[in-house]
């Protein structure tokens, strides 16, 4: 359309070949000024960044007012100093566009301090107490169950432990032994001082009973008068047990027993006693070798421990004694309907042939084959009895009979015995096998835990072999009075 118009109006050649010139260089210079100024526009901010004022451009003398006005200008001109090239526009000029001196933006590494990681200002970190990890609830551990009574054992009406329900729990809870003050009943001795009377109840089944009342107290208590006891017979109705055979009648319960006379005037209040043997759980002394202490048996050639870790009747010592002094605790189970040897039995055999027994005989006259006795040879001077399924203690000083070269016996063998700490066998010699012993013979046997068939249990059991050790007080646990002393006469 320019080329038209030029033509239109009859331009020169010349003039319009200018004229074109002039135009598409300020075309030229106007975009390369549009360039420079998007180039300092995205240098401003990293300058700013950099806080140094970019050098200002100096303002462009746009020469191409001129061109537009002298197209003749548009020779070449001559080389000017370089000055002057300095002033040229910045327009002409390749727009200076220095990479904005992109300075790498300085991209300091964004003074990644370490993060300042102050070693957390390392206080002794409170040593909070280091929170444990929750351990997993240990489930409670169940209470042991209680021992219970063998059901095979209750079966055959025999209680290795108390029973605990039935009437027979209700018969068991009135078997024992009560004490107390007795008032006269005779008019005359009213004021008279009151006797100590001690009582001993004990169970035949099926809620039947019989006691024996003793003057002076309980069958080893100061006091004790060792005379035939006063028998009374009765049965039991609800939780009382009443009993009659003598001048008064008894009322006896759980806790205590009552005495009243014809009257119904009481005469008694006697709380129930609960004995335990002064020797009961002594330590062996310094000298002496545990036999048996619930961990195992490897004392015994032959023998049985049970669940609750006790010795089971039945058993051999695994040494050869000579002189010797034994201890011994033992529990006889409660057999109601049984009576004289079929209730609770077991025995000592001193080297197989001299027996000291174990029966349950509480509540019994002095048997001659009672606990305490020397089987079939002699009665113990008192029964030390205390009610079955409790621990009882036996102790024995045993002193073996002495041979000359030849085999024949020189001197009898000799035994004193206490039972619940009471002497009942008092240094009495033994001139031959007792019971079912073996013979006597200058050999040495072992001494046995006799296996009637009833289940007797033994703990405790502990020797002090005299031909090894001498001088040991014996029995341990009783006052020095009640001792023997290893240098008796009957000491070898």
């Amino acid at each position: 359309m320019t080329m038209s118009l030029f033509r239109y109006l009859a331009i020169p050649r010349c003039v319009r070949s200018a004229t074109r010139l002039a135009v598409g260089v300020l075309f030229v210079c106007t975009a390369l000024a549009s360039a420079s100024v998007s180039a300092q526009e995205t240098a401003a901010p990293e300058k700013a960044a950099e806080k140094t004022p970019a050098p200002e451009s100096p303002p462009a003398e746009s020469d191409a007012k001129t061109d537009e006005t002298k197209p003749d200008e548009t020779k070449p001109k001559s080389p000017e100093p370089a000055e002057k090239e300095e002033k040229k526009p910045d327009s002409e000029k390749p727009a200076e566009t220095k990479p904005a001196e992109t300075k790498p933006a300085e991209t300091k590494p964004a003074e990644t301090k370490p993060a300042e990681t102050k070693p957390a200002e390392m206080k002794p970190a409170e040593k909070k107490p280091a929170k444990k990890k929750p351990e997993p609830a240990k489930p409670e551990p169940a209470p042991k169950p209680e021992p219970v009574a063998d059901p095979t054992w209750v079966a055959k009406g025999v209680w290795t432990m108390p029973p605990t329900r039935g009437p027979e729990a209700v018969d068991f809870s009135l078997v024992g032994e009560y004490v107390g003050e007795l008032k006269s009943d005779e008019p005359k001795s009213k004021d008279a001082p009151a006797t100590r009377l001690g009582v001993q109840i004990r169970a035949l089944g099926n809620g039947q009973f019989e006691a024996r009342a003793y003057q002076g107290g309980l069958p080893g208590q100061d006091g004790f008068e060792n005379k035939k006891p006063m028998l009374l017979f009765g049965r039991r109705s609800g939780e009382t047990l009443v009993l009659s055979g003598g001048p008064w009648a008894m009322f006896a319960g759980p806790e205590r027993c009552r005495i009243i006379n014809a009257e119904g005037a009481t005469l008694a209040e006697l709380p129930r006693e609960n004995r335990v043997s002064p020797t009961l759980g002594a330590a062996p002394p310094q000298g002496a070798m545990v036999l048996f202490n619930g961990t195992d048996t490897s004392a015994f050639s032959t023998a049985t421990m049970t669940e609750e870790k006790l010795l089971a009747q039945g058993a051999d010592i695994n040494f050869m004694l000579g002189d010797f002094d034994l201890h011994l605790e033992f529990r006889i189970p409660h057999m109601p309907k049984q009576t004289e040897q079929k209730r609770g039995n077991s025995g000592l055999y001193l080297q197989s042939r001299y027996e000291c027994q174990v029966l349950d005989s509480f509540g019994e006259a002095n048997l001659f084959n009672g606990l305490g006795a020397l089987y079939r040879f002699k009665t113990p001077k008192m029964n030390m009895a205390f009610p079955p399924l409790t621990w009882q203690t036996y102790d024995i000083h045993f002193t073996g009979a002495r041979y000359a070269a030849d085999g024949s016996k020189l001197r009898n063998a000799r035994v004193t015995s206490w039972v619940n700490g009471v002497i009942v066998q008092d240094d009495e010699e033994l001139p031959g096998p007792t019971g079912a012993g073996k013979p006597e013979s200058p050999t040495l046997l072992p001494t046995k835990i006799q296996d009637h068939g009833d289940p007797v249990r033994f703990r405790n059991i502990w020797v002090i072999d005299r031909g090894l050790t001498g001088g040991i007080p014996f029995p341990v646990g009783l006052p020095i009075g009640g001792q023997l002393s290893q240098l008796s006469p009957t000491s070898p």
